[in-house]
């Protein structure tokens, strides 16, 4: 295989993210799936790229909520964690059969192995990975995160880096890393990004014969 495509960021990743890398996604389809951290710019930058795209957007959390009925955070209080990670896969179920989606999920969606079988099976997987300190910034006004009711945040993210991101950069095909830009070019970055990626899987290999034949 080829190098991988390289329009200015991101890297390309099958299990660890590796620079330099991409190996083609597990389907053809043109799904899109953003995980990361809280904070890290999936729905913000997703909904942007998305239209950019022509895919349809939709959070994860916001369908199980117009659903329900009711909030992440009330869900949270009501049935716990692990009530919410039971309805937040049956969501993802059914957000995996629609086609040419852009789908933000959860901080937490790849702690279940279900969960990340289905977004592996179904399309493409976009780590959006950034720093605590950049969470910390981002999210010093959010009051609506169940996770992030505790009164060091800091130590918060931190034990949760620990346990997900080895998760993310496993399932990732790409990582699109967080930097100091607005969100149009961080959307635009990411676009390019992604239609490289396709462009790259989609373009045959040369024969080996040829590429003997060529050294």
């Amino acid at each position: 295989m080829g190098p991988a495509p390289d329009p200015g960021n991101g890297t390309q990743s099958h299990g660890p993210v590796h620079a330099g890398r991409a190996l083609p996604v597990a389907s053809p389809l043109s799904n899109v799936y953003l995980i990361g951290p809280m904070g890290s710019g999936k729905t913000t930058i997703g909904q942007r790229v998305a239209r950019r795209l022509g895919l349809e957007f939709h959070d994860c959390d916001h369908e199980l909520e117009l659903q329900t009925g009711a909030s992440v955070s009330l869900i949270f209080d009501v049935e716990g964690e692990t009530g919410f990670r039971e309805r937040e896969t049956r969501m993802l179920e059914q957000l995996t059969q629609r086609r040419n989606v852009l789908v933000a999920t959860g901080g937490g969606v790849v702690l279940s192995k279900r969960n990340r079988e289905l977004l592996r099976r179904n399309g493409l997987v976009v780590y959006m990975s950034t720093s605590v300190a950049k969470q910390l910034r981002r999210l010093s006004r959010d009051r609506t995160r169940p996770l992030l009711q505790t009164g060091d945040r800091k130590a918060k993210l931190a034990r949760l880096a620990a346990q997900r991101n080895p998760l993310y950069e496993e399932l990732a095909d790409i990582e699109f890393p967080s930097q100091n830009r607005g969100l149009d070019a961080a959307a635009q970055a990411l676009t390019d990004l992604i239609r490289a990626y396709w462009h790259q899987r989609d373009t045959p290999a040369e024969p080996e014969s040829i590429q003997q034949a060529t050294d």
